[in-house]
C-alpha cells in the first residue's frame, strides 16, 4: 500500500477459471452488480455470483453457435469454434468480439444468441467493444478491429450506423459521458480525441513513447486516462490537451486495462501480470493502493455501486481464481451528548 487503502480483500474464488486468450486484451471481466460478474473461461462465457458463489453458463462457443432470432444483417450461419479476444457486459447486454471479426450478441434475459456479424471480410482481431446508451436511450455498441476500423451498431435496429477508420490499428476507445467525444488509442504513440458523431480529431494525445491498450473516462467527463505499453497511464484534461496533467507509473509492465469508479472517486489500472493500482482519484491521484498477487491479470472491473472491485487472476500454478475486494469504510461512533 502506498498511501492508502480503499479496497478490502474478500475472497479468492479459486472455483472459477478466468482465462486469456490474447497477451495484450485484458477486457474479459465485468461486474455489472455488487454480486454479479461476468467473465471468460476458455470457451465460455461464465455469469459468477458473489452472494450464492455459484456459477453458470451463459455462452459456450466452443461448438457452432448461431443466432435464434432474425434481424437484417444478422448471418444466420453463425460461427464454429470462435475463439472469444473480448467481450463487454451490460443492462442485460453481452457483446463478445472473436479473432476474426465476430461479434455474437445475447439478450441476458432470452435464451440463445440474438445477433451474430462479422464485422469485416478480412480476419481481422477484435480488440475492445463498449456498449453504452445513446441520446435517445438507445442501446448501442462500438467495436474496433485491427483493420484500423472502428464501428457502431445500433442494437435497437440491429444496423451497423457509424464506420470510422484511422491510420492504424486501434487498441481502445472510450465514449465520454456525454457522448460527444472518443478516445482512440492504439498501435501509434500518439493518441486522439475525436468528435464522436464525426470520427474527425479534435485533439492529438503527445506523451506516451509506445503504443496504448486501454482508456477511460471519469464520470464528470472532464478528465479520462490511457494506458500504455511504455508502463504508464497517463490522465488528460479534456480543457487542455496539450500535455497530460499526471504520468502514473506500473512496477513491471504495460497497462492494459483501466477504469473509473461510477462515483469518480477511484481509478484503477492492471499491469498484465501480479499488480493492481488503485489510486484517489479526488486526491490528484498522489494517493495509492498496490494490490499484489500471483498470475496474470484477464481483466478488472469496480462494480456499478462502487461497493466492489473484481480481478480475474489466470495462476498457472493453481488455476488462477476471481479476487472480490470490498470497498473499505471508516465507521466510527461520535461520543455519546450527554
Amino acid at each position: 500500500m502506498k498511501g492508502g487503502m480503499y479496497y478490502e480483500f474478500r475472497r479468492n474464488s479459486r472455483s472459477v477459471k478466468s482465462t486469456i486468450q490474447h497477451f495484450q486484451l485484458r477486457n474479459l471481466v465485468w461486474a455489472t452488480s455488487k454480486h454479479d460478474v461476468y467473465f471468460l473461461s476458455h470457451f465460455s462465457v461464465v455469469h459468477w455470483s458473489a452472494l450464492t458463489c455459484n456459477k453458470t453458463e451463459v455462452l459456450n462457443v466452443s461448438g457452432h453457435v448461431a443466432p435464434c432470432e432474425k434481424h437484417p444483417g444478422s448471418l444466420m450461419e453463425g460461427f464454429t469454434k470462435a475463439k472469444v479476444s473480448t467481450l463487454a457486459v451490460k443492462d442485460r447486454l453481452l457483446v463478445a468480439g472473436g479473432f476474426r471479426g465476430e461479434l455474437i450478441c445475447k439478450n441476458l434475459d432470452r435464451p440463445g444468441v440474438c445477433f451474430c456479424t462479422r464485422t469485416t471480410d478480412v480476419n481481422t482481431l477484435t480488440n475492445v467493444v463498449e456498449i453504452y446508451n445513446s441520446q435517445s436511450g438507445a442501446v448501442h455498441f462500438t467495436v474496433a478491429n485491427n483493420d484500423c476500423g472502428v464501428r457502431d451498431f445500433d442494437m435497437e435496429k440491429f444496423q451497423l450506423s457509424k464506420h470510422f477508420s484511422f491510420p492504424w490499428p486501434v487498441n481502445h476507445t472510450s465514449l465520454s459521458p456525454d457522448g460527444k467525444l472518443r478516445i482512440i488509442v492504439g498501435d501509434n504513440p500518439e493518441g486522439m480525441l475525436v468528435d464522436s458523431g464525426t470520427g474527425k480529431m479534435v485533439a492529438s494525445l503527445v506523451g506516451h513513447l509506445d503504443f496504448s491498450s486501454a482508456s477511460a473516462w471519469h464520470p464528470d467527463g472532464l478528465t479520462f486516462a490511457t494506458g500504455n505499453q511504455d508502463k504508464t497511464c497517463r490522465i488528460w484534461d479534456a480543457r487542455n490537451l496539450s500535455k497530460s496533467v499526471a504520468a502514473l507509473r506500473a512496477n513491471l509492465g504495460a497497462i492494459r486495462s483501466i477504469c473509473y469508479s461510477s462515483d469518480g472517486r477511484f481509478m484503477a489500472m492492471a499491469e498484465p501480470a501480479d499488480f493492481v493500482h488503485v489510486f484517489d482519484a479526488k486526491s490528484g491521484y498522489e494517493k495509492e493502493q498496490e494490490i499484489d498477487f500471483f498470475g496474470e491479470i484477464s481483466g478488472m472491473s469496480f462494480s456499478p455501486d462502487t461497493e466492489s472491485l473484481f480481478i480475474g487472476v489466470c495462476d498457472p500454478t493453481y488455476g488462477g481464481g476471481l479476487l472480490e475486494f470490498g470497498r473499505r469504510r471508516n465507521n466510527s461512533c461520535p461520543d455519546s451528548i450527554i
